[in-house]
């Protein structure tokens, strides 16, 4: 298995970014959408062959190592699953599902079928948050008394013309597209979450979205620590900040930036965060941004994990997390809601 082969179902934007770090591992084989304009574009730049659909790609090509998942949301299990079941390792886009249950389906498919699932979670690899993950390892920072996640973007109209986009049943919601990442964050700087309360409302994009497009959420996590989360994609005309603030006994730092991207603060006792690395910039998709652009070192982590016998930068577990608590702060919102009524 010295050169992965790889597939990718779904050509769409975050496609793009799988197909050009897929080139510094192996090769790309063979792509699928539903779209077949999109999968024949995609092929015609790589050299691969192109299919309609995941069951025709699958029954045809099967000399694959990997599968890389880049549907719409809610299409992650259902097609993260079919390909395990064929025999291949999956790399998934986050959100890893829009459900436990379906993670779960996923985790016993990868078991079952001895395949590695593989979850996109790039935002550990941002020099600043790994320095703060090294630096709460080696207790630097002391006992951590609170957090607060400050989520403030811009999704205007034009970017929920794509008819998955804004659904349910396809997107799940602003803090599974927009806002994962910092969830994941959360768990593995924090650890897990105990309890929370949560508000939601759609202020900006009645008619336009099926769900939330700002939220306020109060946090307690297992430790002790308690904190905010303020998501919202009406900051005005771009992306505003996206940080994460921690109030600890021997310190205070803040990672921002727009993406997470920035060591903005820090005080910390008889140590500082020196010479950290620039890290790579934005996903750029023309009229908008999103999280840092790490595909790079996932690809990387893939290939050291199925040729080395490394280990892998996020389990499954983890990302089956995020989930769990994603669902957690929105069943609190409805809950709120039905109060309120």
């Amino acid at each position: 298995m010295n050169t992965l082969k790889f597939a990718i179902v779904g050509c769409g934007r975050i496609a793009r970014r799988h197909a050009e770090h897929i080139q510094s591992v192996g090769v790309l084989i063979a792509v699928c959408d539903s779209d077949f304009g999109k999968a024949l574009e995609m092929a015609a730049i790589y050299h691969a062959k192109a299919f309609r659909s995941i069951e025709d790609l699958l029954n045809k090509e099967t000399d694959l190592d990997v599968v890389s998942v880049c549907t719409p949301n809610g299409y992650h299990a259902h097609h993260a699953i079919q390909a395990l079941e064929s025999g291949f390792h999956v790399l998934v886009e986050k959100p890893m599902a829009l459900s436990v249950d379906e993670c779960n389906l996923m985790i016993n498919a990868a078991k079952n079928c001895k395949k590695g699932l593989f979850v996109v979670k790039q935002n550990r690899f941002n020099p600043p948050v790994a320095a703060v993950k090294a630096a709460l390892q080696n207790n630097l920072l002391g006992k951590v008394y609170s957090v607060q996640v400050s989520c403030l973007w811009n999704r205007n109209a034009d970017y929920y013309t794509d008819a998955w986009r804004g659904t349910l049943e396809l997107d799940g919601g602003t803090l599974f597209t927009q806002f994962s990442h910092f969830i994941d964050l959360l768990y593995w700087l924090l650890g897990d979450i105990e309890s929370c309360q949560a508000i939601t409302r759609n202020f900006a994009h009645q008619g336009i979205i099926t769900f939330e497009d700002t939220g306020v959420v109060l946090l307690e996590f297992k430790s002790g620590v308690i904190g905010t989360f303020h998501f919202t994609v009406n900051s005005y005309k771009k992306n505003m900040e996206g940080s994460i603030t921690i109030i600890a006994e021997k310190g205070t730092v803040k990672i921002g930036g727009q993406y997470l991207n920035e060591l903005e603060y820090q005080s910390v006792e008889n140590f500082a965060f020196d010479h950290l690395e620039k890290g790579n910039g934005p996903n750029n998709y023309g009229t908008y941004t999103g999280s840092m652009s790490n595909h790079d070192k996932i690809y990387q982590n893939l290939a050291a994990v199925l040729i080395d016998g490394a280990l892998a930068c996020t389990q499954a577990s983890d990302a089956l997390k995020t989930v769990e608590i994603i669902q957690k702060i929105y069943q609190s919102a409805r809950l709120v809601k039905l109060s309120d009524k």
